[in-house]
């Protein structure tokens, strides 16, 4: 494994340095600033715009409320009306989003070498950084970090400043917490009888369920040999495993992905009939049913979550589409699951989807339709909201055009 860049910052007039962590893939800071419980929020906003990190050194709880603060600055800035074109409008929420993510994460938190977080009233987060970033290991030659003056959160860091081994956006670490927390309770599911899913950080959690429904109640061609492309948490192949198929092949080249599956499908008792396996989409051979739920807009991910929703080019899309009728039995079907999302943000046509069915040797057998049920879908504030109001999921029939 690579061992993750290093930052460098002057504390006290001294150099430092520490691993730094980003799961988005955010460069480290050239500039850092140590701050504490006397920062304001108008200052901590002003350095963050200007392209300078906050290490906070002093309480936990007051990093948090700074981090509020600074999200209010920038909820409050004045806002143009949205393009009244939809795809325009998509493009500049996704660069606000952006922006609000790159500000916020500019203020940063300590990790000492086992992932501890060495400030006061700091929660114990060793258990969800050793679920994202794996086990700590040992560093040969350990970053440093010096112990902070006197007035400079010496009170509050409890003396463990000189142990740092990393730094991390108090945003990210907070995901991370939540996401830990998704993980013990895991997502309800109503196509399982309603046990649950328990997504691992950085897998696509299941909780718009309305697909997953579609899946449980399409009439299955064949109850022998399915397989399930991009499994993600293993959800579908689960559903698939509960609807009575005899043997499940799930794919995906996450690692994160691959290990979420084999603990969801060992949980729900289904393990004996799915194969959780790293494949670039599809397995060796052919199978009567294959499955695939790709992302949904073809937009670029900023964060390894969202590689499940957005897919520059609709590569997975097509990839599916393209390998799918050397991968059927003559009399077997592709289940499709795709929302019209990217259609009504004018991001795929409609008429794209057919043309790519007709290339890659597919006929529509068939169309089962469910709208969203998420609160999202009747948010009249949001600026996507016509799109999302008109969204439909579907889940496409498709076989071999020569049948």
């Amino acid at each position: 494994m690579n061992q993750p860049p290093v930052v460098e910052w002057t504390e006290a007039d001294r150099p430092c340095s520490a691993r730094w962590r980003s799961e988005n893939g955010s460069p480290p800071p050239r500039r850092i600033a140590v701050a504490d419980d006397r920062t304001r929020a108008d200052e901590a906003y002003k350095l963050a715009c200007e392209g300078t990190a906050l290490l906070w050194r002093g309480d936990f709880h007051n990093a948090r409320q700074l981090l509020t603060a600074m999200a209010r600055r920038i909820d409050r800035r004045p806002r143009k009306a949205p393009p009244a074109d939809v795809t325009q409008a998509f493009h500049v929420h996704r660069a606000a989003q952006n922006h609000r993510a790159r500000i916020l994460g500019m203020l940063l938190v300590p990790l000492d070498a086992a992932y501890g977080v060495p400030l006061h009233r700091a929660p114990d987060v060793r258990e969800a950084c050793t679920r994202a970033y794996g086990p700590a290991e040992p560093d040969p030659t350990p970053p440093s970090a010096p112990q902070p003056a006197p007035g400079e959160g010496a009170d509050t860091a409890e003396g463990s400043a000189a142990a740092t081994a990393s730094l991390v956006s108090l945003r990210e670490l907070l995901a991370l917490i939540g996401a830990n927390e998704w993980r013990r309770k895991g997502v309800e599911i109503p196509a399982l009888g309603g046990d649950r899913i328990h997504p691992h950080y950085g897998v696509f959690s299941p909780a718009r369920g309305e697909y997953v429904d579609l899946v449980a109640e399409a009439p299955l061609p064949s109850q022998e040999l399915a397989f399930d492309i991009g499994t993600g948490t293993g959800v579908l192949a689960s559903v698939l495993a509960r609807r009575g198929v005899r043997r499940i092949v799930a794919t995906d080249q996450d690692p994160r992905a691959l290990a979420c599956a084999r603990e969801n499908t060992e949980r729900l008792g289904v393990a004996d009939r799915v194969e959780v396996v790293e494949a670039d989409l599809f397995p060796a051979g052919r199978a009567p049913l294959v499955v695939c739920n790709p992302p949904w807009v073809p937009a670029k991910p900023t964060s390894p979550v969202e590689r499940a929703v957005y897919d520059p080019g609709n590569q997975m899309l097509h990839g599916f589409l393209t390998g799918l009728a050397d991968h059927l039995t003559p009399d077997g079907e592709g289940w499709l699951i795709l929302s019209d999302l990217a259609e009504h943000l004018g991001l795929r046509p409609h008429a794209e989807l057919l043309d790519a069915f007709a290339t890659s040797g597919l006929t529509v057998l068939g169309r089962l339709d469910v709208t969203p049920r998420h609160p999202r879908a009747r948010d009249t504030s949001d600026p996507l909201h016509v799109a999302r109001a008109a969204e439909v999921t579907s889940l496409w029939r498709l076989g071999p055009a020569d049948r």
